[in-house]
Order: C-alpha cells, then sequence, then structure tokens
C-alpha cells in the first residue's frame, strides 16, 4: 500500500512545475545493475522496446550496451510496466541509472501508486535508492523531490510538496 496520498504530492505531478518528464536516477550503479534491471524488465513480463538510434533492436545483454564505442548511436529502453504508463531508460553510464517518466500518465492516486510501485521495484532490486527531480534539473544542480528510501522500503518524500 503506499504511503504518498495525491492530495499531498500532486504539485509533485505537475508537468508545469516538474515538467513533463522529471528524471529519475540511481547513482552508483555498475554494470551488473543495470543487467539487474534488464533482467528484471524481462521477468516481469512488462512490455518493452530497446533501440539504438531508430532502429528497434533485441535488447542485448548490459555488457554489450557499455562496450559500444562512445560514438555508437544514442540507446534508449522503453519500458510499459503498467499499460500506458512509458519508462525511458537511458543507458548513458554504468555509474549512473537514468530514466524519464511522463507525469501525463500518472495522474490521481492510480499515478502516485503506479510510480511508487515502479521505484520500490528498481531499488528493491538494485538494493539502492531512486530518486526523482525535475526535468529541469543538471546533474550539478537535481533537487529531488521523492523517492525509494531502501531503509525505509518504501517511497518517501524527500522535499516538502506544498509551494508558498
Amino acid at each position: 500500500m503506499t504511503v504518498l496520498q495525491w492530495s499531498e504530492v500532486e504539485n509533485f505531478f505537475d508537468p508545469d512545475l516538474m515538467g513533463t518528464l522529471p528524471d529519475v536516477y540511481v547513482p552508483g550503479t555498475s554494470v551488473e545493475d543495470w543487467q539487474a534491471v534488464f533482467d528484471l524488465v524481462r521477468s516481469k513480463g512488462w512490455a518493452w522496446e530497446y533501440f539504438e538510434g531508430f532502429d528497434k533492436r533485441p535488447l542485448p545483454s548490459a555488457a554489450q550496451v557499455f562496450s559500444r564505442p562512445a560514438d555508437a548511436e544514442t540507446m534508449t529502453l522503453r519500458v510499459w510496466p503498467v499499460p500506458d504508463v512509458l519508462v525511458i531508460f537511458r543507458p548513458w553510464s554504468p555509474d549512473e541509472m537514468d530514466f524519464d517518466v511522463d507525469l501525463r500518465e500518472l495522474q490521481g492516486q492510480v499515478g502516485v501508486d503506479t510510480l511508487c510501485d515502479f521505484l520500490c521495484t528498481i531499488g528493491r532490486r538494485l538494493g539502492k535508492p531512486v530518486s526523482m527531480c525535475s526535468e529541469f534539473s543538471t546533474t550539478s544542480t537535481r533537487f529531488p523531490v521523492l523517492g525509494f528510501d531502501p531503509a525505509a522500503d518504501r517511497v518517501v518524500l524527500l522535499a516538502d510538496p506544498k509551494l508558498d
């Protein structure tokens, strides 16, 4: 059961405030962590598509993804953990897992529950925190607003959702 309630966190789900595609990230990852997520996607039976540039391909191993030349096409892994909710993983570096969610698909309590369930699933599989920040953040200016806390074993607020 989700602890976060829509009435408390709706500002964090507002595309005008957070951007349509807020950034979600897991710091301190490895090729093995990426492989664990690739395996999770398959084992959960989630719909997915893997692209190199604009070409749809079979999902390679994480080792293959990160052994590609630096000038290779951009890779994306598009995952639908539930119908109509898209998560886009961008395997730029083995050291940090980056992905986007579309807030327009995550409105209301069902959206909060869906996002929390997904963040918990990723965080539990990796045993690491998973944080969400505004789409307008950069790596150096990230201000996480919510995320999976492994010690609490749930998604927690990391910022005050009330705007003054």
